[in-house]
């Protein structure tokens, strides 16, 4: 009860924190004039957010190493989830302060942020297999004990041996830029960001990881805090500074606790979101057609008559969803 009541603390405490940190970065960045560009090609009806201040993901990250630091329990994995959280901060607020202050639209090329987020993925994965009591194993969704199909046994970890980093290093990088791609909706990525953090808060707790559970509960309050300013209409976007540090930490999260093959279930809507546009891209090279009306999936919805608002609803309702889902395959 008592590890419970912590985890709930924390949230509030993070919460708090955000609400507090919104009034004071929230005039600085207006006055540092780093609107929010919007692009022409995108819905006419975003075409009013222009001018909106971006890299509130500031607030998100002070918050969140504020409420995990004074939590009380410090421990490697707590600084190694801080570390790459902010180490993916760091890279999108780089390429936040090359497009909004520089003025240079396409901000740090794809290269670049491809090759950033591969050597703190890589970091990652390297600290992890070194230090994990299950070595380079991971955890199968959906399989307690042994599963025997006939005179096959599906064992409840799967060994990965030399494919463990690249493995790792995939889902790192994949699940940093589909929650960036998320990113596009007043509330979208901090609402189903903070639903899924609140599910890993809840492993946590039960598995034992409790500087984790420290850390997911911080992030889970400092996104519920940041939708105060980030709700439709927004005052403040997070800017690729929030996106890609909240994609680091579900990532860095799942590593840690040797479930990154449950990603693709509780973070359903990033990985849609991503498929989405992968999809686009394909079917118009190769047909000239496209299969969504525009890409990302939220701005297809958009297109199709859905308000702004009920998009982030839906999508807020099916990520709850798959967090049950998710309890239940780790059941």
């Amino acid at each position: 009860m008592l590890q419970q009541n912590q985890l709930v603390y924390t949230i509030i405490i993070g919460f708090f924190i955000t609400l507090l940190l919104g009034p004071l970065i929230i005039p600085f960045l207006r006055r540092l004039k780093v609107g929010q560009t919007i692009r022409e090609e995108g819905p006419q009806s975003h075409m009013s957010k222009s001018g909106t201040p971006t890299i509130g993901g500031i607030i998100i990250i002070l918050s969140v190493i504020i409420t995990s630091l004074t939590a009380g329990i410090i421990n490697t994995d707590l600084l190694v989830a801080l570390g790459a959280t902010i180490a993916f901060g760091l890279i999108g607020f780089i390429d936040d302060f090359i497009k909004v202050v520089l003025k240079r639209n396409l901000g740090l090329r794809a290269y670049q942020k491809l090759l950033l987020q591969t050597i703190v993925a890589v970091l990652l994965a390297i600290y992890q297999s070194n230090t994990s009591s299950v070595g380079t194993k991971i955890i199968i969704p959906f399989v307690d004990g042994s599963l025997q199909l006939g005179d096959f046994i599906i064992p409840e970890y799967i060994d990965l041996g030399i494919f463990y980093i690249p493995f790792i290093v995939f889902v790192v990088v994949a699940t940093v830029n589909s929650v960036n791609l998320t990113d596009g909706l007043d509330g979208l990525a901090s609402g189903v960001t903070l639903i899924i953090t609140a599910f890993f808060s809840l492993v946590a707790m039960s598995w034992g990881y409790t500087s984790l559970g420290i850390f997911s509960s911080a992030i889970t309050g400092a996104c519920l805090g940041f939708l105060r300013y980030n709700t439709h209409p927004a005052q403040v976007f997070m800017g690729d500074t929030g996106s890609l540090a909240l994609g680091g930490a579900v990532a860095t999260l799942a590593i840690l606790m040797n479930i990154p093959l449950i990603i693709p279930i509780v973070g359903g809507i990033y990985f849609a979101e991503s498929v989405s546009v992968i999809l686009q891209v394909i079917s118009f090279k190769a047909t000239g057609k496209r299969i969504f009306k525009m890409s990302p999936l939220h701005h297809h919805y958009e297109l199709s008559g859905w308000a702004e608002t009920k998009v982030v609803t839906v999508f807020w309702i099916v990520t709850v969803v798959l967090c049950l889902i998710g309890i239940l395959a780790l059941n």
